[in-house]
């Protein structure tokens, strides 16, 4: 029988009850939930037959094994100070910070406190994602020439979660970015990104888009071309294609891609289309706080696709190419 692990997780809106139903599920693993919303996490606890505390801070002095983080985005990075600064691991969904100069930081703090931090890049986690990931590393593709990558939500979150992402590219994108560094085992060395708010215009006072498009400069030559739009009326559609000197191939293609034509039911959300991905990154997680294994996806990590971000934000802003090595310290 597993090892008993206490987890505390922040966080139980939508997002935060799948992640508290994957981890109940999961061998010897019981959870303290917590909301800023108490009364919403009363209420999921007791939906789910588990404690409720008042507050993050009561979760850690209680003297939880990990923090699972699932809250909005300007709740990350003081919730990881939390749990790394009580020696606690920490599991965060992206991104963990909007900006380098708290990313670092937090970095910081988690190198010298020796503790595991794991971001929620569940892409990486995907089957479709990790054949890429070994046929590019194993040769079978041969040189990258081009990358297509393709992000689509069927309809936009809320504007108050909208208002505070920090748009498209560091809340979106930002899994695209890091999936192409995963697969390809490259760095992306330039940005060239546009957008447009059209059918969401209110998304404009926020300095956000809802159509995005980008070409990026792999630093082995290769370039990917990138698609991303908050309104795609067939569902969800999330690809990744690469086309290589001996082959070419792609993650996402299926009979339930949002696509005309296709025989399945359409994928309807991300969890939909990534359920299993979810499950095996919080699996992974657990066996990593457990065994006291590596992180599956470092803060290291989570800073370079953040880089990326702020590189095509200063793109769109400035309408020309960045190149991230001559980009200024915050992007």
């Amino acid at each position: 029988m597993a090892t008993r692990l206490a987890l505390g997780l922040v966080g139980v809106g939508r997002i935060g009850i799948l992640h508290a139903r994957t981890l109940l599920a999961l061998e010897g693993v019981s959870l303290t939930v917590a909301d800023a919303d108490s009364g919403r996490a009363r209420k999921v606890a007791a939906e789910l037959g588990i404690e409720a505390a008042e507050t993050p801070e009561e979760i850690v002095a209680g003297g939880v094994d990990g923090l699972v983080i699932a809250t909005a985005t300007a709740g990350h990075a003081p919730l990881v100070r939390l749990g790394v600064g009580a020696s606690v691991p920490v599991f965060c969904e992206k991104p963990v910070a909007l900006d380098l100069p708290t990313m670092d930081a937090l970095i910081a703090a988690a190198d010298s406190a020796g503790i595991l931090v794991q971001v929620g890049f569940q892409r990486r986690f995907d089957a479709g994602y990790h054949t890429l990931r070994d046929a590019v590393a194993n040769g079978s593709v041969g040189r990258i020439l081009a990358m297509r990558a393709a992000t689509h939500d069927p309809y936009p979150p809320a504007e108050e979660y909208l208002a505070v992402s920090g748009g498209i590219f560091r809340d979106l994108h930002i899994h695209d970015f890091d999936a192409i560094r995963f697969v390809s085992g490259d760095e992306i060395v330039e940005v060239y990104a546009d957008g447009s708010a059209i059918e969401t215009p209110w998304l404009e006072q926020y300095g956000d888009v809802d159509v995005a498009a980008a070409v990026l400069r792999l630093a082995g030559g290769g370039l990917v071309i990138l698609s991303g739009t908050r309104h795609d009326p067939l569902g969800y559609d999330v690809r990744l294609e690469v086309f290589g000197t001996k082959d070419s191939l792609v993650a996402g293609l299926d009979e339930r891609t949002p696509l005309a034509g296709r025989p399945g039911p359409a994928y309807r959300d991300f969890w939909d289309r990534f359920e299993p991905a979810y499950r095996a990154e919080l699996g992974a997680f657990v066996t990593s706080v457990r065994t006291g294994g590596k992180s599956a996806c470092s803060l290291e990590e989570a800073r370079s696709a953040l880089r990326v971000a702020l590189a095509a934000d200063r793109s769109l802003a400035e309408h020309r190419p960045v190149a991230l090595a001559k980009a200024p310290p915050n992007g």
